[in-house]
C-alpha cells in the first residue's frame, strides 16, 4: 500500500489532510488544556465546569456566550500554539511534509506551523482560509487550506458547538473546494482519532458523493494512517473506500514520522 501511495505522491495526485496529531511532537496544548483555560478565564474551577464526560464543544459555546466573542481566547491560542523557529526546524514530520511536496494540504489545526515551515524551507505556498484566498492563490504553489479557520480571522475559527454544526452541513465555500479538489486526487488523512465524529462524517459524505454519482468503484483511492490495529473501524472504513495504513511502530510519538520515512523511501525508488 505504501508503494501505491508513493506513486500517487510522485505524480502530485495526493491531498494531505492533517489533524491535531501532527502537532503532538511539538508539545502544543491539548484540547483539554484549551477548555481548562476557558473555565479559568470565566472564573470557574476547571474540575467543576469540565467534569469527566463534559461536552467540550458546549464549554466553548458557553465561553462565547459569556464573553460575546472568542477574541481573547483566539489571542491566547495564538500565543500558546506559537512554536519558535528553531524547534519547528527540528520537527522531522514537518520537514517530511515539505519534502513530500503535496500540492494541497488541508488542516483542521489552527496553528501556523505548516505555513511557517514552508516559509523557513523557502517553499512557495498559498494560505487558503476563505473563498477570496482561492481566487488569489499563487499558481503552481502548495495550497494550505485552513479547514477549521485561521488565527488571522476570528470568524473563520471552528471552535464552538454552533461552529461545528455549521460545518457539518458540508456546504461552506471551503467544503465545495474540498469536494472539487478530491475528484481527481487521493487523500491521505493523518493525525486523526477515529473517535472524532466530525472526521467520520466527512469520510462518510465523501463516500456518498461518489456513490450517488455512480462511480464509487472508480474513485481515487484514499488512505488514513492509524496508530494501532482496529478491526472494527478498519472494516467500516474499507467499506467506504478508505484504506487504513496501520502503524507497526512500538512508539506512538514517532509512528507518523516512520510512515513518512517509508513513503519518502518508496518515492525515491520510483525516481
Amino acid at each position: 500500500m505504501i508503494e501505491e501511495l508513493a506513486d500517487l505522491v510522485s505524480r502530485k495526485k495526493v491531498v494531505l489532510f492533517a489533524g491535531a496529531g501532527l502537532s503532538v511532537p511539538l508539545g502544543l496544548p491539548s484540547w483539554s488544556s484549551l477548555i481548562g483555560h476557558m473555565a479559568t478565564e470565566l472564573g470557574y474551577d476547571p474540575e467543576v465546569l469540565v467534569p469527566d464526560g463534559a461536552d467540550h464543544l458546549q464549554i466553548a459555546e458557553f465561553y462565547k456566550l459569556e464573553r460575546n466573542s472568542i477574541g481573547e481566547l483566539r489571542s491566547w491560542m495564538d500565543r500558546s500554539w506559537h512554536v519558535p523557529d528553531d524547534r519547528l526546524l527540528k520537527s522531522r514530520i514537518h520537514d517530511q511534509i515539505v519534502e513530500l511536496d503535496f500540492p494541497l494540504i488541508y488542516t483542521t489545526n489552527y496553528d501556523r506551523n505548516l505555513e511557517r515551515i514552508h516559509e523557513l524551507k523557502g517553499k512557495r505556498f498559498s494560505k487558503i482560509k476563505s473563498v477570496l484566498d482561492v481566487a488569489n492563490a499563487f499558481p503552481d504553489s502548495t495550497q494550505i487550506v485552513k479547514f477549521h479557520g485561521d488565527f488571522d480571522d476570528d470568524d473563520s475559527l471552528v471552535v464552538t458547538e454552533s461552529d461545528y454544526f455549521e460545518r457539518l452541513q458540508f456546504e461552506a465555500p471551503l467544503d465545495i473546494k474540498f469536494r472539487a479538489d478530491v475528484l481527481s486526487r487521493s487523500i491521505l488523512f493523518v493525525g486523526y482519532s477515529l473517535n472524532d465524529l466530525n472526521m467520520r462524517l466527512l469520510l462518510y459524505r465523501l463516500h456518498k458523493m461518489w456513490e450517488k454519482a455512480g462511480f464509487a468503484a472508480q474513485r481515487p483511492p484514499c488512505f488514513i494512517f492509524l496508530l494501532r490495529p482496529d478491526p472494527v473501524r478498519e472494516r467500516v472504513l474499507a467499506s467506504r473506500g478508505i484504506h487504513p495504513i496501520v502503524s507497526d511502530s512500538l512508539n506512538p510519538s514517532t509512528a507518523l514520522e516512520e510512515m513518512f520515512d517509508k513513503l519518502l523511501s518508496a518515492r525515491g525508488k520510483l525516481a
